[in-house]
C-alpha cells in the first residue's frame, strides 16, 4: 500500500477543499475566528463555562468571530434536549455567538467526501478488525498493529476506516502548552475515522468542520490535547491549514478530580450566571473584584474584556474555582 505521503500534496488540498466547502461558500481568508463546540451528551458545568468563555474572550480580544458548533456526531451519548439546554444556559450568561450555529448531524455528506478523498489517495483503507479481535491478539494494548493495512483478511469483510499514520514526530507549538508531539504509528496506530456502527469519529469530523468554517485558532480543554496530533495527521494528509491551538487547564472539583458530564458534575445554576462567570474567571487565572460576584453577566463581560490574559494560564494543567455558595 502506498504510503501516508503518497500524492500530490497540491491536488490533495484542492481536492480536500471542494469535498469540504462542495455545500456552502469557501472559509473567508484566515482574520482571528474561534469557536465554541460542545457534546450534547449534558449540560453545561463550570468547567465547559470556563471553555466557552475563554475561546469568546480571545476572540474579543483579537477582534475576531466566534461560532458555535454542537458536536453531535455520537447520536448514543447525545441526551435529547441537551443541545437546545446548552443554547439556552449560554444566552442566559451573556454569549453571542457569529452566524447560525452549526450541528454536525447535518455535515455527514462533509465527512464522507474527505473519507472518499482519503481512500482515493490510499491515505485510509477498510478494517475488518473487532475490538474482541484487538484485545486478543494484542494482550489488550491500544496499539492498532496494522492488520488490515494490506487488505482484508480472508472471508472478513469491512467494519470501518482507518487512516494510515507514519512514525515520525507530529507536533504543534500549543500557545499555552508548549511544543507537543506524538509518533502515530507506535503509540497507537492506524486510527479509525468511520466506525463500524456507521457514524464517522470524531477526529475527521472536527477537522473537517475547522476547515469548512475557517477556525484560525482553537481554544479547548487540556483533555484534548494527546488528540491533536491525530488530527494535525488529517490536516496533512487532507491538505489542510492547521488552526492555532491552545488548550487550557483541566478545571477540578473539590476532591482533585475531573469536572466532566461522564464523571456527573453538576449543572450550571442558571439562577446565578453572574456568580457562575466569577467563579470562572476565576478559574482561568484572572482574579476579578470580588464585589463583580454578585454582579450581571454584563458587568463581568465589561471587567473581563478589559482585563482578559491568556497568558495567565501559559504552562498551568489544572485549576480549580471557589466554592459556589450553595455547594
Amino acid at each position: 500500500m502506498t504510503s501516508p505521503d503518497a500524492g500530490a500534496p497540491g491536488n490533495r488540498a484542492a481536492r480536500a477543499e471542494a469535498s469540504i466547502n462542495h455545500t456552502s461558500e469557501p472559509a473567508r481568508p484566515r482574520a482571528y475566528r474561534g469557536r465554541f463546540a460542545p457534546s450534547p451528551s449534558g449540560p453545561l458545568h463550570l468547567g465547559s463555562l470556563a471553555t466557552a468563555l475563554a475561546s469568546r474572550l480571545e476572540a474579543i480580544r483579537h477582534q475576531g468571530e466566534w461560532l458555535l458548533r454542537i458536536e453531535n456526531i455520537d447520536p448514543p451519548r447525545e441526551v435529547p434536549g441537551a443541545a437546545s439546554a446548552i443554547l439556552r444556559t449560554l444566552e442566559q450568561h451573556g454569549f453571542a455567538w457569529d452566524g447560525p450555529v452549526v450541528y454536525q448531524r447535518d455535515r455527514t455528506s462533509a465527512y464522507a467526501d474527505a473519507a472518499e478523498c482519503l481512500l482515493s489517495e490510499r491515505l485510509a483503507y477498510p478494517c475488518a478488525c473487532t475490538r474482541r479481535d484487538l484485545i486478543r491478539n494484542h494482550q489488550g494494548l491500544p496499539h492498532y498493529p496494522g492488520t488490515c493495512r494490506t487488505g482484508l483478511p480472508p472471508g472478513r469483510r469491512a467494519r470501518a476506516l482507518r487512516v494510515l499514520t507514519h512514525d515520525r514526530p507530529i507536533g504543534f507549538d500549543d500557545r499555552l502548552q508548549g511544543w507537543h508531539a506524538a509518533y502515530l504509528e507506535s503509540e497507537g496506530g492506524d486510527f479509525v475515522i468511520k466506525r463500524a456502527d456507521g457514524y464517522y469519529a470524531y477526529q475527521l469530523a472536527v477537522v473537517v468542520d475547522d476547515a469548512w468554517q475557517g477556525i484560525s485558532d482553537v481554544v479547548r480543554g487540556i483533555d484534548l490535547l494527546e488528540s491533536t496530533p491525530r488530527q494535525r495527521h488529517l490536516q496533512d494528509c487532507l491538505g489542510l491549514l492547521a488552526p492555532r491551538y491552545a488548550h487550557l487547564p483541566l478545571v477540578v472539583g473539590r476532591e482533585g478530580t475531573k469536572l466532566s458530564k461522564s464523571a456527573g458534575a453538576a449543572a450550571l445554576d442558571t439562577g446565578c450566571p453572574g456568580e457562575n462567570l466569577w467563579r470562572a474567571l476565576w478559574a482561568l487565572g484572572q482574579q476579578p473584584p470580588r464585589e463583580l460576584r454578585t454582579g450581571e453577566p454584563r458587568d463581568l463581560w465589561a471587567w473581563a474584556g478589559e482585563h482578559w490574559a491568556l497568558d495567565a494560564l501559559r504552562g498551568v494543567t489544572t485549576c480549580s474555582a471557589p466554592i459556589h455558595p450553595n455547594q
